[in-house]
């Protein structure tokens, strides 16, 4: 069946190499929306074939990220499925067949070369000013089943010696190849090098083989990746061609790279380090100890991450900014994805997280306030929590910027901002505040717009000037010249709390001369 009308299904297919950087993130992210908004399949495979580089903990660390992210995956690792087992490392008696099948139609072929012979040859290239390729030029000159009598070939292979299976790349033939992104695409094979497909060594395939298998076998019909797998489509084209299965070759999308702030090269975590933001969705420790911050840790909402990563190299052509998953389901498309790369804005990712933040209801905020009121000693009603948050939520970024905004509402200041006793407890401030305190204290309805019809109409009748008498009371009550309305603090604390602060304040500070 041609790809282009059989169902959709997509994968992602991460190295547990470490942790997940945002650019597979995003990786992910744009499978899952084009496979969303196709009622497609989204597969989640681990590709960890390459056992050196294999890193304890990291495919956990995949597997909690995208459940942080909400991608939500319909089969693979963690979840199960008819193409089962979904680790490459669980399917290596599958690839060898295929690896064998390939040198069987003349499309590969075994070769012996050591790793140092190998060395010797690329020390030698660079002697005379060139670079060493294992293509055609060579291939049947070395220590390979191209150059070997067959019975030496197979006496090698008995008597248990190492080798590796590589690709016959043709010679001076163009390969036409079309990307949903870049368009058309031709490379001459001549420029490319015969890549390693199998190594006996370890009994494990290369990406290169595993990958075009695996997809077969899994039915995918999109390959949705970053653009650093362009230079492989040819070879991947090739292999499609060689196995015979053309008619259910995956379309392909190279996405763009994900670009430093200053928009030089691929962002890395030492940008992240050097700039001081994170470049993995969750805080990550290594084997050795190594830490790295993530956006979770670092406060952001999952929601606000993945808008903010959903825009990075793809536009909806429109103005809006603020998305759901399911608006950006119902509006993502391939088309609409930059072939350029992206640069990441560290301002611009806080920027997202105070816009969910300023849309959040008080119960939302009060969940997750609740925690950070606890460790500050403070046991209020969730009622209290999430009025408090709801009130200063709009000067708020994350959820940790609110009890230096609101800690106010919640004990009463014990010392007074220097700049601010300075410019409003002298004269006859302290004098006025006596007074307001009596008009306060024989207020019953004590609710913000009561207080402040009574108190506005109070000021009128003395002529006092507004802003002196406010900041008076600010000080009294907050300590300090922040927060938001004074009567939207009156109400929260309440009458009695309000006159034992203006006590506090009458008793303990002295006025300025």
């Amino acid at each position: 069946m041609n790809s282009e009308n059989r169902p959709v299904r997509v994968r992602f297919a991460p190295s547990p190499t470490g942790p997940l950087h945002i650019g597979g993130v995003r990786t992910a992210l744009y499978n899952y929306l084009f496979a969303r908004r196709h009622n497609g399949t989204m597969i989640l495979r681990i590709e960890d074939t390459d056992s050196q580089r294999f890193v304890p903990g990291a495919e956990e660390y995949i597997l909690e990220s995208l459940k942080w992210c909400g991608i939500e995956i319909d089969e693979g690792v963690g979840v199960g499925g008819p193409h089962a087992p979904y680790r490459q490392s669980e399917r290596r008696e599958i690839y060898l067949k295929y690896a064998l099948q390939l040198v069987d139609a003349g499309w590969a072929y075994y070769a012996f070369d050591t790793a140092e012979e190998l060395d010797a040859l690329r020390r030698e290239a660079e002697a005379r000013g060139e670079a060493f390729a294992y293509n055609y030029a060579v291939r049947e000159k070395l220590v390979t089943s191209l150059a070997l009598p067959a019975e030496e070939v197979k006496a090698r292979i008995d008597r248990g010696d190492q080798w590796v299976i590589r690709f016959k790349m043709p010679e001076n033939e163009v390969v036409g190849m079309d990307d949903l992104i870049r368009g058309h695409v031709e490379v001459n094979t001549s420029t490319l090098d015969d890549k390693v497909l199998y190594k006996s060594a370890d009994a494990l395939p290369t990406y290169h083989l595993a990958n075009i298998v695996d997809d077969r076998l899994m039915e995918v019909s999109h390959v949705i990746r970053g653009e650093e797998w362009l230079p492989s489509l040819p070879l991947h084209y090739l292999l499609y061609k060689a196995f015979g299965w053309t008619d259910a070759q995956p379309q392909f999308a190279h996405l763009p790279l994900l670009l430093k702030p200053t928009g030089g090269g691929k962002l890395s975590k030492r940008d992240g380090d050097k700039m001081g933001f994170p470049v993995f969705p969750l805080f990550w420790t290594s084997p050795t100890g190594e830490t790295a911050h993530g956006y979770r840790e670092d406060g952001y909402f999952p929601e606000a991450f993945i808008n903010m990563l959903a825009l990075l190299g793809w536009n909806p052509g429109t103005e809006q900014e603020i998305f759901s998953m399911q608006e950006l389901i119902d509006s993502f498309s391939l088309e609409r994805v930059s072939k350029s790369g992206a640069r990441f804005q560290p301002d611009k990712a806080r920027w997202f997280n105070a816009q969910y933040m300023h849309r959040k209801t008080d119960a939302e905020l009060a969940d997750l306030y609740q925690p950070i009121l606890r460790e500050h000693g403070i046991e209020v009603s969730d009622e209290m929590a999430g009025r408090a948050a709801g009130i200063m939520k709009e000067r708020a970024t994350f959820i940790t910027d609110l009890w230096d905004l609101t800690s106010f509402f919640f004990t009463a200041p014990t010392e007074y901002e220097e700049k601010q006793a300075k410019k409003y407890w002298k004269g006859q401030n302290p004098a006025i505040l006596r007074e307001l305190r009596g008009v306060l204290e024989g207020i019953d309805d004590f609710s913000m717009e009561n207080t402040e019809r009574i108190v506005h109409a109070w000021i009128e009748e003395k002529g006092y000037g507004m802003g002196q008498v406010m900041n008076t009371l600010r000080l009294a009550l907050v300590g300090a010249g922040k927060g938001p309305g004074m009567y939207d603090v009156t109400s929260f604390i309440g009458k009695e709390e309000c006159l034992k602060r203006i006590d506090n304040l009458l008793t303990n500070l002295k006025p300025a001369e």
